[in-house]
């Protein structure tokens, strides 16, 4: 599985940004999506995941991002969205999309996000 972030950017404190990831390769294998992000000096931290099947979709949240981040999955298209809405300057970190599947978790190369006060 190949997959690669973009949407990333600077943008003022209260602005938007939507992030995307696209996949590619062994896409049938992969079970949940998810971003992640890791600020200068910190871990690496779950922000949203995704889990879809073929008739609903379960999601889960940081609460530092709840109510204002919003995770979707386009499984025709093997796409996965991050509409960040109410940017915080803590917000800024390099953005990850996650794969988990059936022979384990690939990543993306990671996208920045800017929050500028």
């Amino acid at each position: 599985v190949q997959l690669v972030e973009s949407g990333g950017g600077l943008v003022q404190a209260g602005g938007s940004l939507r992030l995307s990831c696209a996949a590619s390769g062994s896409t049938f294998s992969i079970n949940a999506m998810g971003w992640y992000r890791q600020s200068l000096g910190k871990q690496r931290e779950l922000v949203a995941a995704i889990t879809s099947t073929s008739s609903s979709s379960i999601t889960n949240y940081a609460d530092s991002v709840k109510g204002r981040f919003t995770i979707s999955r386009d499984n025709a298209k093997n796409t996965m969205h991050l509409q960040m809405n109410s940017l915080k300057t803590e917000d800024t970190a390099v953005y990850y999309c996650k794969a988990a599947t059936f022979d384990g978790n690939y990543w993306g190369q990671g996208t920045q996000v800017t929050v500028s006060s």
